[in-house]
């Protein structure tokens, strides 16, 4: 099903899409569908429907047939996801790294086995790649040598922009043009389509931990491919296959959800990008770290000890995981990329003394008094700016 449009601006569409039908069923907000199985008195039709997706994967055409081959609330925020990003089709998955594995399993299964990958990468990403779990070979490579990294078998591009935790960013254009008849595959989980939509950039697939900044609010788990329908097809077959589907409640969540992305991502980086700046302007601060395209996450690197701060934020919460309507800081080489070699993590830019700051909508005085203090010794406090620090 092709889900793309052009004649809609995209806070429009955070509001309306997958919800389009519903005034037509008498209905104001999105139903929960919580059945596992649907009957159906019609053996022969129903397993006309089930070879048809054994065959391409294709979205059964009626009433639904079990849980794990397809949900109506799941397919609403999938409908939802696929308009904002500018994709014919997205799949949604238990979880982003559920989501990143179905990806590997598709290409593995046409013996497409090996990855060229770009660090950062969101550690347990970075994890699955390197000790293989699901007998993939890795080639580390910086964008430049992405066309020299590609083999007879390599079955996937993969990188992320901005990236897990440094903020790095990549010529999205360039890259897709190096990988040529290979899938790129961009992990947009701390842009959202709101910042960069990469299928337009060339990316054949999006992938989001929709844990972040589609749900926002930190109450659910969940991930998505936005990509063609030949691919999606694809991977509804490894999701029926493997299991990993995305709960119904949790697709309600996220549809509604994007709704307030656009705003909430935009008041959001409004702070970050504040904070930012304060933070490049802090003697205690050696490094501050904000891509060019915005966004309501910041890194910076403190010549103290950042385990101080950590153990110092009072108003801000000290949590792995981001995109809330509330504050995270989290320390990355503890936590979030801990699982990855230290000298592989060093190597990427994610130094010993480097922060991750997740900037929710609180009050932007009182996420810097809060900082203020963690930080230490008071410095004084930068005046307000309009300046945005890049890193």
């Amino acid at each position: 099903m092709d889900t793309r449009r052009t004649t809609r601006a995209l806070a429009t569409e955070a509001v309306h899409a997958g919800r389009d039908d519903l005034a037509g069923l008498g209905l104001h907000a999105p139903p929960i569908d919580l059945s596992t199985t649907y009957p159906s008195y019609d053996s022969r039709a129903e397993a006309a429907r089930i070879d048809a997706f054994a065959t391409t994967g294709a979205e059964p055409d009626g009433p639904p047939v079990y849980g794990r081959l397809g949900n109506p609330t799941v397919a609403r925020f999938e409908t939802a996801l696929a308009r904002l990003e500018g994709t014919e089709s997205a799949v949604a998955f238990a979880s982003g790294m559920a989501a990143l594995s179905a990806v590997l399993l598709v290409r593995g299964s046409m013996g497409l086995r090996h990855v060229v990958a770009v660090r950062p990468l969101y550690g347990c990403s970075d994890h699955l790649l390197t000790a293989g779990l699901l007998g993939s070979e890795v080639t580390w490579t910086d964008p430049a040598g992405v066309a020299d990294a590609l083999r007879p078998d390599t079955g996937l591009v993969l990188v992320e922009s901005p990236a897990n935790p440094t903020l790095a960013e990549i010529d999205l254009r360039a890259v897709a043009h190096a990988c040529g008849s290979v899938p790129l595959l961009v992990d947009n989980t701390f842009a959202t389509p709101v910042l960069q939509r990469p299928a337009e950039q060339g990316a054949r697939l999006v992938l989001h931990s929709a844990t972040k900044y589609l749900g926002g609010h930190g109450d659910v788990l969940a991930g998505v491919v936005a990509c063609d329908e030949e691919f999606a097809g694809k991977l509804r077959q490894v999701r029926f296959a493997t299991g990993g589907v995305l709960h119904p409640l949790a697709g309600y969540l996220l549809l509604r959800g994007l709704s307030t992305l656009p705003v909430r991502v935009r008041a959001a980086s409004a702070n970050a990008a504040e904070l930012a700046a304060r933070l490049a302007a802090d003697p205690r601060v050696a490094r501050v770290h904000y891509p060019s395209i915005g966004g309501a996450m910041v890194a910076f690197e403190v010549h103290g000890d950042p385990h101080a701060v950590i153990a110092g934020v009072r108003l801000i919460t000290p949590a792995v995981s981001l995109g809330s309507v509330d504050s995270l800081i989290q320390h990355p080489a503890s936590i979030s990329h801990r699982i990855v070699d230290a000298d592989d993590r060093r190597d990427a830019g994610v130094s010993d003394r480097l922060l991750r700051l997740s900037v929710g909508l609180e009050d932007i005085e009182d996420l810097w008094t809060d900082l203020d203090q963690a930080l230490g010794t008071p410095a004084r406090r930068p005046a307000p700016t309009e300046a945005v620090a890049r890193g």
